[in-house]
């Protein structure tokens, strides 16, 4: 098969969930109010996290950086999608397919790590709260959010450089709805057995211990939770980790089909829907679970807002 070289001058064509749809009119509209939504309540959610004193608190700075993260994340991947739809041009340029799969990855891997570090503050708030500020100090909180970045980033740049420097075939269609590294292997005209059974091991440390530690810490949660003698106690306790076991359900899900189950699992459709999934409507619903079931976030929220709104009205 007849091979093109990997410049940066070369480009890919990105068929997306948007070009394969029945409806993609309508699609396109339910991604731009998802996207919306999520620069909406994410930096809503940011703002109020960093201006109000009442939320400097561990706990919220770690739901910061989620909210940080799912607002690059999505920012990376639908206003391409849109754009190009809008346009009629799926065009993405080597150099632009390999920043885009860079920051993917870094984002993806940020926010998985952040996840279990999250997990890890719910279970010392619950089961250990008389040493939460020593166990939970800001100075190891931060040490928590530069650990995920710097990992995800380091993870990110060694696959992406990998894979761009594969030999793709003359074919640059990728049916996907960004460059990610599944449906750029099945483009590459070499032999990548060795390389998936990499991306399989980095799946299985990056997604799957994480998601054992997240385990972990629930079950012991919820064992010191039913022995709690107060109910509002306990009540309140349910609520803050169940809001964080469904965005962890609906992210590690997601993620670990991409990148844990083997290709012969994988459809160029079925991959359009998942990435969809963690990519556009997670960090659209991330905010709206964390901050509508809790009572500290939503008050910060009509504080900041009612501020803002005082502001506006006096400056008329």
């Amino acid at each position: 098969m007849e091979l093109r070289n990997s410049t940066l001058g070369s480009g890919f064509i990105l068929v997306g969930i948007l070009n394969d749809s029945g409806s993609p009119e309508l699609l396109c509209a339910t991604f731009t109010i998802l996207y919306m939504l999520a620069l909406t309540s994410n930096g809503l959610l940011l703002l109020a996290i960093t201006i109000e004193a009442q939320l400097h608190m561990p706990m919220y700075l770690l739901l910061g950086q989620l909210s940080l993260m799912d607002l690059l994340f999505t920012s990376v991947v639908t206003p391409k999608a849109l754009a190009d739809f809008l346009r009629r041009e799926n065009t993405i340029s080597f150099g632009g397919c390999a920043l885009q799969m860079f920051l993917a990855l870094t984002m993806g891997g940020a926010e998985d790590l952040l996840l279990a570090f999250m997990a890890y503050d719910r279970y010392v708030a619950i089961c250990h709260p008389l040493t939460y500020m020593t166990l939970v100090s800001p100075r190891v909180c931060w040490i928590m959010v530069a650990t995920s970045w710097i990992l995800a980033s380091l993870i990110a740049i060694g696959h992406t450089m990998y894979t761009m420097h594969l030999p793709f075939c003359v074919s640059w269609e990728i049916r996907h709805l960004l460059c990610e590294i599944p449906p750029l292997l099945k483009l590459a005209c070499a032999d990548t057995s060795r390389y998936e059974l990499i991306i399989y091991v980095t799946g299985v440390t990056f997604l799957l211990l994480p998601i054992s530690a997240i385990v972990a810490s629930y079950t012991l949660v919820l064992f010191t939770v039913l022995r709690m003698p107060s109910n509002e106690g306990r009540k309140k306790a349910l609520v803050t980790c169940s809001s964080h076991l469904i965005v962890v359900g609906m992210f590690y899900g997601a993620a670990t089909f991409m990148y844990v189950l083997p290709s012969s699992f994988h459809s160029p459709k079925q991959d359009n829907i998942i990435s969809v999934f963690y990519t556009i409507v997670t960090p659209a619903l991330n905010p709206l679970i964390y901050s509508l079931r809790n009572k500290e976030v939503m008050g910060a929220l009509r504080r900041v807002l009612g501020k803002y709104i005082l502001l506006a009205h006096s400056t008329l």
